[in-house]
């Protein structure tokens, strides 16, 4: 199977500035436009299906690539963001330094969980399981839509590649999945 693995399109919170993670937003028109750009280099890819986080975000990325490329989507639950800041969530980054100065700092690191986050063990456990299933699936050559999060955790324990630096709106990741496990063929095009 292949597996085309994309970021979601420019969001709200990112331009605004705040916590996201595990919270709604919407494209920006920014976002909209990479969402369009996405979809058209990925018109030749045969896509069949397009498996999407249920956040807005990614809800509308996948909507966009879906009109775009005609083929299925799917929404899974699992595919969802880490909510990797707890109570930070939501909350404009300056607004948070001020009130909790202590929960800025531990959430610069993946490996520390604040008050109200999920464990990045969790999200460990999620992903792998989720994509799993998701390559079992009777497709030849599929989308996962999700987010930077979910992303750099498949790439850091699943692929065991080191830390990416930046990763774009619309990041677009190749993957082929057979009994071997998962290898990736071509790593970030934005």
């Amino acid at each position: 199977m292949k597996i085309y693995l994309l970021r979601h399109g420019e969001s709200t919170s990112d331009v605004e500035d705040r916590y996201g993670g595990d919270y709604e937003d919407h494209l920006t028109e920014r976002g909209i436009v990479q969402s369009n750009e996405l979809a058209e280099k990925l018109s030749d890819k045969a896509i069949e299906v397009i498996f999407s986080s249920p956040r807005i975000r990614a809800k509308e990325t996948a909507e966009i690539l879906k009109g775009s490329l005609g083929c299925g989507l799917e929404i899974v639950d699992d595919l969802r963001e880490r909510n990797a800041y707890g109570i930070l969530t939501g909350m404009v980054k300056s607004e948070a330094k001020e009130k909790y100065p202590e929960y800025v700092e531990a959430v610069k690191s993946y490996g520390d969980t604040i008050e109200g986050a999920e464990s990045y063990e969790q999200l460990t456990e999620r992903v792998k399981a989720c994509f799993e299933v998701l390559a079992a699936k009777p497709y030849q050559i599929i989308a996962i839509l999700t987010h930077g999060g979910v992303i750099r955790c498949f790439l850091r324990e699943v692929i065991k590649l080191p830390e990416l630096g930046s990763l774009g709106d619309c990041a677009v990741f190749e993957f082929e999945h057979s009994a071997d496990g998962f290898k990736m063929i071509k790593s970030c095009e934005v």
